[in-house]
């Protein structure tokens, strides 16, 4: 019952700064924001992960599977819609009694800044055309293994390449401008929800940690995943 069960790192309490106020409008402004401790997931979900959930759950397989650029078990899972990896986690929080969901923009934003929180990219400000990347292979296509390459300050891996990942959010390119700054979880309503990261097919592989995009819920690109979030207080609940 546990193979499924993700390697989750504890995210501490704490002000962080968000956005940029030299990047696109959607990054404007830059703003304090304040966020409970919770848990984000080392790496994004795999495809070994997902077929657990397909074969328990006899759920729609991940489209792509059939490609053999994004067949490896260990390759980050893709083409799964937002619903999708809504349905993935709330199967978890079934089968392991624990608060299993996705993370908010805030709370991506945060964990891939670890504690370089003035920084442009999880490892600094170095443009990615300057650092070497042993784990990445730009000839096979495809993303790449997860955790090939070096983690960020809070462990977690592959925050600005491999694929977009989902947000729980619905997106609004101006949201910043009205956002509470406690624990923000995006507007009410929208077309559109937000995600997070690089993306293997694109000319630039690597994001900045302020970089925000977005799709139709029911999209499944090749390009986009999802990592799971962990509620603490829930964690906390479970253990007294």
């Amino acid at each position: 019952m546990i193979e499924a069960m993700p390697e989750m790192i504890t995210i501490p309490a704490s002000f962080f700064l968000m956005g940029s106020d030299a990047g696109p409008e959607n990054e404007m402004p830059r703003h304090r924001v304040w966020l409970d401790s919770f848990a984000i997931a080392k790496v994004p979900v795999t495809n070994r992960e997902y077929r657990i959930y397909v074969e328990e759950r006899q759920a729609v397989a991940a489209p792509f599977w059939s490609e053999p650029m994004f067949a490896d078990p260990e390759q980050p899972v893709v083409g799964v819609s937002w619903h999708d990896a809504v349905a993935y986690c709330a199967w978890l929080r079934a089968r392991t009694g624990k608060a299993f969901r996705l993370p908010s923009e805030a709370e991506w934003e945060k964990a891939a800044r670890g504690q370089r929180q003035d920084a442009l990219y999880p490892w600094g400000d170095e443009p990615p055309c300057q650092r070497t990347y042993p784990g990445y292979d730009t000839m096979t296509g495809g993303p790449q293994r997860i955790g090939m390459n070096e983690p960020n300050d809070f462990g977690l891996y592959d925050m600005s390449e491999g694929v977009h990942e989902w947000c729980s959010d619905y997106y609004d390119y101006r949201y910043y401008s009205y956002s509470p700054d406690r624990n923000p979880q995006g507007p009410l309503s929208g077309l559109r929800r937000a995600s997070r990261g690089g993306s293997w097919r694109h000319r630039i592989k690597f994001s900045r940690c302020a970089a925000r995009s977005s799709l139709p819920p029911s999209f499944r690109y090749a390009d986009y995943g999802f990592r799971l979030a962990l509620t603490l207080t829930a964690l906390l609940a479970d253990n007294p």
